[in-house]
Order: C-alpha cells, then structure tokens, then sequence
C-alpha cells in the first residue's frame, strides 16, 4: 500500500511538472508575439524621428548609398535603447489583457494555478530583457554612438560651407585637391549662405597672382552638391602679372561669379579620430574615467586645504617678539620699520598668490566635479534603463488584470502613460544631477522605484480579481488614476 502511495504521489508530481512547463511555455508564447510586434512599431516609429532631425545632414550631399545605409544602421541602437523597455511593458499588458478577456485567467486560478505561478515565467523573460539591456548599453549602444558621431562629422567635413569661419584664412582644395584657394571674410551667415568683405586668393597659377576683393557675396551649390559657386558684388580683381616685369592689372566689377568645381566630392573617413564622450563609453570605461576625474578633484581639494592653511599662518604671523626687543633703540626702530613694512608687503604678495591659486583650482575642481557627475549620471543611466524591463514586468500583470477587459485602447494609453511619466523623470532625473542638485543614485533610480512600489501594491491585490466582462476604455482610464475599480464577473 506505501508502494502504491509513493507511486501515486510520483505520478502526480510529474504531471504538475508536466503541468508547468506547459503553463510556461503558453505564457512565453502569449508575450512572444506582441513584444516582437510592439519592438518593431516602437522602434519604426522612434527611428523615424530620429531620422527625420538628422535629413539635413544628408540630403543634397551626393553621399553614396553605403554611407546613407551606414548612418542608418548606426542610428539604430539608440532607437532601441529606448524601445525595448517600452515593449516589455506592452507585451506584459496586452497578453495578460487578452488571457482575462478570453476567461484564461480564470480558468486557470479555477485549476488552482496561483497569480504567483504565472508571475514566475514572465519575470525570468524580464530578467533576460534585462541581461540583453545591460549588454546592449554597454557594448553595442556607446560604439554605434562613437561611430555615428564620427561619420556625422566626416559628412559635416565634406561640405565647405559647415567648415568656413569668420575672419580666418579657409583653404578650399577643387579637383580632388588638385586646385587650392584661400578664402577670407568678415562674417559669414551659414543661414542665408552670405559672406561680407570676401577676399579670394588664388594660389593654383605663380606666375598669376590673382587676388580678388568683394565687398559682399552669396554662396550656392549645385544639384550634386560637388560644386561651389561664389556669386560676389561690388568688388574688384587684382592680377600680379609674372612675365612681364613691373606688370600688373585691376579689373571692377559688379557682380562675379567664381566657379569652384569638385570642392565636396570626397568623402574623408577619419575612423576613431574623435574623443568619446560619456555617451560613447561602456560601464569599464565609464568607472575608469569617474576615478580619474575624482582622483585629480580630491587631489585639488587637498591643495586647497594646504594654501587655506599656509594662509592663516602668514596672517597670523606678526612680530611681536621683534617689536619688545628694540623698544627704546632710536635707529633701530626705524630698521626695524623697515623691515616690518617689507615683511608685510611680502604677505601682500603671497596672499595675492593664494588667492589666484584658490580661484584657478576651484575653477578647475567646478569642471571636475562635472565630469565626475557625468558619468556618475551615465552609468546609473545605463543601470536603471536596464532594470526598467523587470519593473514593468512586474507591474504589468497586475495593472491588466486590474482592468482585465479594457481592450487594445487601455494597453496603448497605459503603456504611453508610464512610460511619459518614467521618461520626463528620467530627463529631469539627469538634469538635476549635472547641475549637483542631487545624486544621480537618487535621481537616476527614482522613476524605478516609485513604479516598482505601485508594482507592489497592484501585486498585493492581483489575487482578488480576474475578469470575464467588458470594460470600457474610459472607466479603465478612470479607475487607474484613482477612481473605483471596475467590478467584474468573477468578483464577489
């Protein structure tokens, strides 16, 4: 009879075995579907955006279609940094949204199958998404970031008009460098593409020294944007001419037009030529930079704490001994003044010193303390990015379950809403700390905790209902911002 027992439990135990890993693999199956789908949407729609800031940095350059399909790979990552927390949240409330709706939900609390059971397979899908969010923020994201600034910069370079600077000499090379001039102007509106005081040096002909003066000129590409046509006004030519000596030649003119073939034509890469910023670092680099920074900062504060010091110490430092010593000496009080005048003088000079010394080193620690802020804000950034994935899946179930039957609308309002509300905390979160206002273990991490507190809470109450009946967008909307929950068949 203990045999037959002991068979029985054995054989139940693996039909709850059996029982679970069904359970789990529908739940995967159920979240599959709709985070794919939600990632795709999201991160169309970001990208999109994305693209749609950056178009003019692109468009008429005659870039060829490696570079375009270039930038728009390295525009990728950033795009879904921000879109796989976002698709978490909406898979977890869509799929449990849909299992209440169809009765699954109750069905399976009917079969004794505990809100806890099913919270177990969603919250191992919310610890991959996070492992994959911390590898993608700290490989992926800051190299995609680094060599999207690098090529923005190298397609900056390649047209001249992003690259002329007021009152300096701009070298402009034609012809696939084969032709050089140099150009100078007063003021030069990138806005309107219009110069004041233009001088143009010729230097392709020695023999031909042609300089040529304006006193104002407009700036136009052509279709391709290979070739830049400067039309000038009012100016006048001079010509230095070199076979014939003393020969020399002044021509005025209205308006001119100085054609500059091929001057954007190639594209030169600088792979890697720019310093990385915060942005561009994973968490190794990250902490290795903070350290750095803090280290040099601490090793300000200390000076500074040695010259306050060696300051107090010359102001307090007056003879007193020397004064009771020649009382009464005649001209030794005069060498005595003498000598008390130079001293003082001496202390004049080294507070001067201490002074400017205290001024330079707290300019220097202020920028310190920034850049040791910066990427305090980045890693912690990064981090809670990251650890978003398991908050959402965590307040997901239990905020679809509480309007169980609110359809599409509701998963799209809701998921619009957290996520608005957690990324304008995010962005004043890290507005704050850069400005020292407060920590960036306090700002970064606040939109997490606040959200996996109400996580909690919905948590504590997600045994107490399931639902069968339909409820509108607009009552679902009303209960979740603190109205009465609505009451669904299964309730008692």
């Amino acid at each position: 009879m203990a045999d037959g027992q002991g068979l029985g439990f054995t054989v139940d135990r693996e039909k709850a075995a059996v029982r679970k890993g069904v359970l789990a693999r529908y739940l995967i199956r159920a979240h599959l579907g709709p985070f794919l789908f939600a990632l795709s949407a999201i991160t169309g729609l970001l990208f999109i955006n994305a693209i749609a800031q950056r178009v003019d940095s692109l468009v008429g350059k005659g870039l060829p279609w490696q570079v375009i399909l270039e930038f728009l790979v390295l525009s990728l990552p950033h795009t879904i940094a921000l879109s796989l927390p976002m698709s978490v949240l909406v898979a977890v409330l869509y799929a449990f949204s849909d299992m209440a709706s169809s009765n699954e939900i109750t069905a399976m609390s009917a079969g004794g199958v505990r809100p806890a059971r099913m919270m177990l397979p969603v919250f191992g899908l919310g610890v991959i998404a996070t492992l994959v969010m911390l590898f993608f923020n700290d490989s992926i994201l800051p190299e995609s970031n680094h060599a999207l600034k690098n090529l923005l910069l190298d397609i900056g370079r390649k047209s001249p008009t992003l690259e002329l600077r007021e009152q300096v000499v701009n070298e402009l090379r034609t012809g696939v460098g084969v032709n050089r001039y140099f150009l100078t102007a007063d003021r030069i509106d990138h806005d309107s593409n219009e110069l004041e005081n233009v001088t143009i040096y010729d230097a392709n002909d020695p023999t031909l020294q042609r300089t040529t003066y304006a006193e104002w000129g407009e700036m136009a590409f052509n279709d391709t944007r290979t070739d830049l046509y400067l039309t000038l006004h009012d100016g006048v030519v001079h010509e230095v001419q070199g076979d014939q000596v003393g020969g020399f030649r002044r021509m005025y003119f209205q308006q001119q037009v100085v054609p500059l073939r091929e001057v954007g034509n190639e594209l030169e890469r600088r792979f890697g030529g720019a310093d990385r910023s915060d942005r561009e670092m994973g968490f190794d680099l990250l902490a290795t930079n903070r350290a750095d920074r803090q280290e040099q900062l601490d090793t300000i504060l200390t000076e500074s704490r040695s010259q306050a010091l060696q300051a107090v110490r010359i102001a307090l430092n007056r003879p007193i001994e020397a004064d009771s010593a020649v009382v009464g000496l005649g001209e030794g009080r005069n060498a005595l003044r003498t000598n008390l005048q130079w001293r003082y003088i001496q202390r004049d000079a080294m507070t001067q010193q201490i002074v400017s010394g205290a001024r330079a080193r707290a300019a220097r620690g202020a920028a310190l303390q920034q850049s040791v802020n910066r990427f305090e804000v980045e890693i912690h950034k990064k981090l809670a990015i990251a650890i978003a994935c398991l908050v959402f899946v965590l307040m997901g179930p239990p905020l679809a379950l509480r309007f169980p039957s609110a359809g599409v609308g509701f998963v799209v309002v809701a998921s619009a809403v957290i996520f608005f509300v957690y990324y304008v905390g995010l962005l004043g979160g890290e507005a704050l700390a850069d400005r020292r206002v407060a920590s960036p273990a306090v700002t970064m991490w606040m939109g997490n905790v606040i959200f996996f507190l109400l996580g909690v809470v919905l948590l504590r109450r997600m045994g107490h209902s399931s639902g069968t009946s339909r409820t509108g967008l607009g009552e679902a909307i009303i209960g979740f911002f603190g109205g009465s929950k609505p009451r669904t068949g299964a309730e008692t």
